[in-house]
């Protein structure tokens, strides 16, 4: 089992250099960044969570902006989105974010991508809520072809250009896109042109349920011809012995959500998780 963490990198919390050393310190494997580019005053999406939306969302650092610093403050720690709203973005500007911090990083960089929930905010940019898993298809395998090629084109129905020149290329080859997502199709996707499953809500009592997804998935990637696909869980939870019970569903990246908080708590919770995950590779 790898053990990463995930964060919404606040302006008022802690700064993502200082807690990706920290981490990086404490023994954590990977350090994923949460996005929302801006939130609708209108609030017309319901929060996923329920209640009121927590204040976080609308106060993060762009996420590429916290990858490099979070890169250049550690040596061995993987960064990464989790996950990145490729539905509000050019493909080819976020192709060259990624290709730059994966050179940066060293080849550290792991892609967690998704389509978002709220409706407003995508159509912001442009996108139409609809059409957005379709959208958000062309744009990664246009990415693909950018990182990839050294004359890349695409030609699809939301994303279309001529061959073009891009560079720097990633590191790493193929480059780790980790398909977010627990709705009815999220596999479909994450065979179509996900590296991994980014997966979240796995709680106790729905975990049984998530074991069987995770095996149907893995048998499809074998009709597919292809290897086993790792599935990561985002805010997953550190109580004793979900971490046995994460591995026997599949699971193999434990990533846990620390507070959007100062300096102070976040150590703190980084401390507890650091000594809970010790806990339970001794156990």
């Amino acid at each position: 089992m790898k053990f990463g963490l995930c964060y919404f990198p606040t302006d008022y919390g802690m700064r993502p250099d200082d807690l990706a050393a920290a981490g990086e310190e404490r023994g954590f494997e990977s350090l994923l960044f949460c996005e929302h580019t801006h939130i609708p005053t209108s609030r017309k999406s319901p929060y996923p969570g329920g209640g009121e939306l927590p204040k976080m969302y609308a106060h993060t650092y762009d996420p590429f902006v916290a990858c490099t610093a979070a890169a250049a403050a550690t040596r061995r720690l993987k960064i990464g989105t989790g996950v990145c709203l490729v539905v509000e973005r050019d493909p080819i500007t976020t192709a060259k974010e990624v290709a730059s911090v994966d050179r940066l990083s060293g080849g550290r960089f792991l892609f967690g991508v998704g389509a978002g929930w709220n409706r407003e905010e995508m159509a912001n940019h442009g996108t139409d809520p609809r059409v957005r898993m379709s959208v958000m298809r062309e744009r990664i395998e246009a990415m693909r072809q950018i990182w990839t090629c050294d004359e890349a084109e695409y030609h699809g129905k939301f994303v279309d250009f001529d061959p073009l020149w891009s560079y720097p290329k990633p590191v790493q080859s193929p480059l780790p896109v980790l398909v977010g997502g627990m709705g009815p199709t999220v596999e479909d996707r994450v065979i179509s042109f996900g590296d991994g499953w980014l997966a979240q809500d796995v709680t106790p009592e729905n975990l049984n349920t998530f074991a069987d997804r995770a095996a149907r998935l893995q048998q499809r990637a074998a009709d597919a011809g292809r290897g086993r696909i790792p599935i990561s869980l985002f805010a997953a939870s550190s109580d004793r012995g979900m971490v046995e019970r994460y591995a026997s569903a599949g699971i193999e990246r434990c990533l846990f959500l620390l507070p959007d908080a100062g300096d102070s708590e976040v150590t703190r919770e980084l401390d507890r998780l650091a000594e809970r995950v010790a806990i339970g590779q001794n156990s």
